[in-house]
């Protein structure tokens, strides 16, 4: 059975293609061929040879190329794309009215219908994203009330000078936690950089059935 590229030209590759015109073309022009005897050897139809030599006397072998039809615009542009990338890393939902922290193709979607009138689906905001560089991760929560300056300052300056004195007396450190049922529970993924573990500040304030746990301090604070 013959291949089926033999009765349907439009299954040859391009490139193939490509070749084929200028070996028919050089045969014509170069060779003394007539331009029926080389199209009959090819199997192509009487009009492609002609078609091809003009194509030759316009614009030489580089005519003969097989052109790609352009493909549609892009709907998301490279404007979008850096909009897009700026508001996943440097802002959260609730800076543009939403009542969750977490990034989903879906709102931003929804906003690039709002800032630039661009309907597109969720798939397509999730196709950019990843180009460029960003993945559906687990964030690492952060209250949102607390201190920065605190945390350092406990860090570097306070808990060295327990540690010190603990081992001065000769003591342990114990820290007191409990167990808790919390009313506002942190789950699911956001967008961020690949590789990095995307922050989100969220409420620190209690809302949850606590269940306190002792631990025995061996010495005074």
């Amino acid at each position: 059975m013959k291949p089926k590229w033999l009765s349907d030209a439009r299954l040859i590759p391009d490139e193939v293609m490509s070749y084929l015109r200028m070996i028919a073309v050089r045969a014509v022009e170069e060779r003394d061929y007539s331009p029926e005897e080389v199209i009959n050897i090819l199997g192509f139809h009487r009009s492609c040879i002609y078609d091809w030599l003009n194509r030759f006397k316009a614009n030489g072998y580089a005519g003969l190329e097989t052109k790609k039809a352009p493909g549609a615009p892009a709907i998301i542009t490279d404007e979008m794309d850096a909009w897009l990338k700026q508001t996943v890393l440097e802002s959260a939902p609730q800076d543009f009215g939403y009542d969750t922290v977490l990034w989903t193709c879906d709102l931003l979607a929804e906003l690039l219908l709002e800032r630039y009138g661009v309907h597109v689906i969720g798939e397509t905001v999730n196709h950019h994203l990843h180009k460029l560089g960003l993945s559906y991760q687990k964030p690492c929560y952060v209250a949102r009330e607390q201190d920065p300056m605190a945390v350092e300052q406990f860090i570097n300056d306070k808990f060295p000078k327990i540690q010190r004195f603990a081992e001065k007396i000769g003591a342990d450190i114990g820290f007191e936690d409990e167990s808790a049922v919390d009313l506002r529970d942190h789950s699911g993924r956001t967008w961020g950089a690949r590789g990095e573990t995307p922050i989100v500040h969220a409420t620190g304030q209690r809302g949850r059935l606590n269940i306190p746990g002792q631990t025995h301090l061996n010495f005074p604070f």
